[in-house]
């Protein structure tokens, strides 16, 4: 492959959330109707390209993991399902992202079908769980200086469920850390 197709294609509303760590974006390939195949093939050569060693899609359908596989990308799938469903799910995608970033040689994109108040809910969130911000108001001024976008009523619910179920990261306790 020569050229610039085979540099891959940035995807849509790619935003670093941890600078060179952790990114965002919307579904590789564009969300329902707008999704093209094409476009979904040239994003992941970008991401392969440019580092990014897991995906962590939180759609509630398996749409993508077979175009993730075929591009040795090595991915996640923890659907954020309903608002019911939120706490344990929450504490199920900050953990996968906190275990993964605890390397230091990990890059990873976090998606969601929309780069919309689902997602950026989710990453305003984990830097809560990770204590990169400790209120969640500081954590959606923070996500919104970051996206350029105002988070809405559902990513700030997203928010709330956080910090009202108290989804933290625990420090290592003093026995595991000294031994």
């Amino acid at each position: 492959m020569r050229g610039r197709w085979a540099q891959g294609l940035e995807p849509r509303f790619l935003t670093w959330i941890i600078r060179e760590r952790l990114a965002a974006s919307e579904r590789p390939g564009g969300f329902a109707r707008n999704h093209r195949k094409v476009r979904r093939q040239e994003e992941l050569i970008w991401l392969a390209n440019h580092g990014f060693t897991h995906v962590l899609t939180l759609l509630d359908s398996p749409h993508n993991l077979h175009a993730y596989e075929e591009a040795g990308i090595a991915y996640e799938h923890i659907p954020l399902g309903r608002h019911d469903e939120l706490p344990e799910r929450l504490r199920d995608i900050y953990t996968t992202l906190a275990r993964w970033l605890d390397d230091p040689a990990e890059r990873v994109l976090v998606h969601h079908e929309e780069f919309a108040d689902r997602l950026l809910g989710v990453v305003a969130g984990y830097l809560l769980y990770t204590g990169l911000v400790n209120e969640g108001p500081h954590a959606i001024v923070v996500l919104e200086k970051l996206t350029g976008r105002q988070l809405g009523s559902v990513g700030r619910e997203i928010v709330a469920v956080t910090v009202e179920e108290g989804i933290v990261r625990k420090p290592p306790s003093p026995d595991r850390a000294a031994g």
